[in-house]
């Protein structure tokens, strides 16, 4: 296949191509969920498991982090997966994967084993492993995106990925608790581990195999900056543009734990409000970013197109993250709790608005390593995500929360700063990828 001809005929084609696969974003979207659900079930039925086994907090603090760890550590290899095998399969395997290990989280634990110890230790293999498989989530997503959605709309299709995180964050910590307060914590999560292996099949059934994936990854990655040289994937660790990017996530993600972690706490100790209104308000920010993400996402691809990549990407970073910086200091700084609880939320929703710039950037970047770069990338974030949870109680018990605001505004001002930096490989305002990429299979 002759990419140049593809793309000579692009025009053309284009206007006979109803439109993108879709269906795709959508899917990943649910997955995205479901990953969240999987991630975070454990975490509420720790309320449970720990006085039924005698746990203490130190323990279950290990289970968290083993899943923290191992999904760390597998962003770069499952990305790599991604790239070789497609993202049909990599996913498949993946939602399956959580659903069986969502189900032993229940059945080993006090029905095949009964003493705390070994509890303590099944849980954490369960967790390690569920880890693995689910690092497969975002790099193999963005993959995917970067194969069935053309480049002048790549940063909407992410963020319709990742809003799947931001409904998950607001719906699944009541969807669990209702579930097990009627039925135990148990059965709750023998419920929901259906789920994954549901969207796995007809992930399956929608998307198209590895023998078409790489003929459109082939006929594609001529326009990227990286891919369809024929360099190895090692070749992006060493690659300005990815270190900049990566960097840039770093702090985006570093500041984003703060409030996954810490925001319900910050409310209730804080600013004085109750556990029911404390609970109310921590699901703010993920509403607000269910909004915020597409319509940004939206603008991002608009805004490339009209001004270039350059322009048009780094205009959405920079307003995103130097906003999200405003507010934040703003709610640090007001003396009314419900405003300072709504400012942050604002800031936590513009901050995570950039979701879809970064996941397009990236693949665009990278052409054919679009999953190990994705990879790379992610595993900055999540990294940033162990020294977040680390760091913060220092500074809070040494400083406090106002030390702690203005310093995540600095880091998201330098985060965006990265972004000016980064060098774009510019095409035509109307060109996007070749026009087989997207011809329906």
């Amino acid at each position: 296949m002759n990419p140049s001809k593809g793309l000579e005929r692009q025009p053309q084609t284009e206007r006979k191509v109803a439109s993108d696969r879709w269906d795709i974003p959508a899917l990943l979207g649910g997955f995205s969920l479901l990953a969240y659900m999987a991630r975070t079930n454990v975490s509420i039925a720790a309320k449970f498991i720990m006085p039924e086994f005698g746990l203490t907090q130190i323990q279950m603090g290990q289970v968290f982090g083993a899943f923290m760890l191992s999904y760390a550590v597998f962003q770069i290899p499952a990305g790599l997966l991604g790239d070789r095998f497609g993202p049909r399969a990599v996913l498949a395997a993946s939602g399956v994967s959580w659903g069986i290990l969502t189900v032993l989280t229940g059945l080993l634990p006090g029905v095949l084993i009964t003493s705390a110890t070994a509890v303590v230790g099944v849980l954490l293999a369960v967790r390690l492993l569920l880890g693995a498989a689910e690092a497969a989530m975002y790099p193999v997503a963005a993959r995917a995106i970067a194969t069935w959605i053309r480049a002048s709309r790549r940063a909407f299709g992410n963020s319709i990925v990742v809003s799947g995180m931001a409904v998950g964050s607001a719906c699944t910590p009541p969807l669990i608790s209702w579930l097990m307060v009627h039925w135990g914590w148990r059965q709750a999560l023998y419920y929901t581990a259906v789920l994954p292996v549901l969207l796995a099949i007809a992930w399956w059934i929608r998307v198209p195999g590895r023998a078409t994936y790489l003929k459109l990854v082939a006929a594609s990655t001529a326009q990227n900056e990286i891919g369809g040289s024929g360099l190895h994937w090692i070749t992006l660790l060493f690659h300005r543009n990815i270190w900049l990017i990566s960097f840039s996530y770093f702090l985006e993600s570093y500041v984003q734990y703060i409030f996954l972690f810490w925001f319900f706490l910050y409310l209730v100790d804080v600013r004085g409000f109750t556990l029911m209104n404390g609970g109310f308000l921590a699901s703010h920010p993920y509403v607000f970013s269910m909004m915020a993400m597409p319509t940004a996402g939206f603008l991002s691809d608009r805004l490339a197109q009209s001004w270039g990549k350059r322009r048009g990407r780094c205009t959405v970073v920079l307003v995103g993250f130097l906003s999200s910086a405003f507010f934040l200091l703003v709610g640090a700084e007001s003396p009314n709790a419900y405003v300072a609880a709504i400012a942050i939320s604002l800031s936590v929703g513009l901050l995570l608005s950039t979701e879809g710039t970064f996941w397009s950037t990236v693949t665009d970047l990278s052409g054919e390593h679009a999953g190990a770069a994705a990879g790379i990338m992610n595993t900055a974030g999540n990294l940033a995500g162990v020294a977040s949870t680390a760091l913060v109680p220092v500074i809070v018990q040494r400083y406090g929360w106002l030390s702690v605001f203005i310093s995540s505004a600095l880091l998201s001002i330098a985060g965006s700063a990265a972004w000016l930096l980064i060098r774009f490989q510019e095409n035509p305002p109307n060109e996007s990828a070749p026009a087989e990429a997207f011809i329906q299979p």
